[in-house]
């Protein structure tokens, strides 16, 4: 793995060992553990076009907690693709620094990106796909119970970029997943198609219909986002109108297995998409699968890096 672009690069068995790292990760920084020094002498560039808490601190901190360092670069700093080439700047970030975490609106973007890098490039966000947030995801899922094979994922809301990863890695953990959205919001086909492809090779079924409630009877996980994402902001008052049936609280709550979790990718339109009984209720685990985001991307850091290190010395 030399990118992390999108969760279409990865295979079950590397689902497997990230999420194996991460827990060893996890464990290490509740005991007091020194983590690996895996990034000493490396720094990672966090260049972001879309502003974040999540992605920005946990990466920084991730870095930090790794023997390694960080910078932050904003869109006024860079100019991505308007003051400077996508190409030029992959090219000049590449002699400086030894990967790129990237965060921007357009997924074209980070292809274009990784195509002129020679560094490990990782999709911080684009509008296609999330796939550090889905990794951290189904890794919650898996430390909640046991493991995330065979349960039953309801996604009610957009058929957003974040529902794109999430499908993705649910089905290469071979869960059952349905996806209830508005008609005309669904998931793009291609991200449908490529997640059957993988629930052929690992048991996973997938479902995408209109009716919430029937996503999230007997669920084992109830997953939400914002009805309107960056960039929407104009569409506001619309969204809300057509995503009012999606409302998650404690009458569709209900619905699911009473083991149920719900999680949510933050920041919350709170009393929107979600209740606050139910982002703040027992059986939410939103904020263990925030804190998930840093370990998780440690293991992302540690794979790339050491990947990278491998093809440094191959061709010294």
């Amino acid at each position: 793995m030399m990118h992390l672009l999108t969760l279409d690069e990865l295979g079950p068995a590397d689902l497997d060992s990230l999420f194996a790292q991460a827990r060893q990760l996890k464990r290490a920084r509740q005991v007091g553990t020194p983590p690996s020094q895996i990034l000493a002498g490396k720094t990672v560039a966090l260049l972001f076009e879309k502003p974040s808490l999540r992605t920005r601190v946990s990466f920084e901190v991730a870095a930090r907690e790794l023997g390694g360092d960080s910078l932050y670069l904003s869109p006024q700093e860079v100019g991505l693709g308007a003051r400077e080439s996508i190409a030029d700047v992959a090219r000049v970030l590449s002699a400086y620094v030894h990967a790129v975490v990237l965060r921007t609106f357009h997924h074209a973007v980070v292809e274009e990106f990784a195509r002129h890098a020679t560094i490990p490039v990782i999709n911080g966000l684009t509008d296609r796909y999330h796939p550090c947030q889905a990794l951290a995801d189904v890794f919650t899922i898996a430390e909640h119970f046991g493991s995330p094979a065979g349960r039953t994922l309801a996604y009610v809301g957009d058929g957003n970029n974040v529902a794109h990863s999430l499908i993705q890695a649910a089905a290469k953990a071979g869960m059952r997943v349905r996806v209830a959205t508005p008609p005309g919001y669904e998931p793009e086909g291609a991200v449908l198609d490529a997640a059957r492809r993988d629930a052929v090779r690992t048991g996973a079924h997938l479902a995408v219909m209109h009716d919430a409630e029937e996503a999230a009877t007997g669920a084992d996980v109830l997953y939400t986002d914002v009805w309107t994402s960056m960039g929407q902001e104009a569409e506001g008052t619309l969204r809300r109108a057509i995503f009012a049936p999606y409302h998650v609280d404690a009458r569709l709550l209900a619905l699911a297995n009473l083991d149920a979790i719900v999680l949510h990718p933050l920041p919350a339109h709170r009393g929107e998409e979600v209740t606050d009984d139910v982002l703040d209720g027992p059986q939410s685990r939103v904020f263990a699968q925030a804190e998930n985001r840093l370990h998780v991307q440690k293991a992302i850091l540690r794979a790339l890096v050491a990947t990278e290190a491998r093809v440094e010395a191959l061709t010294a």
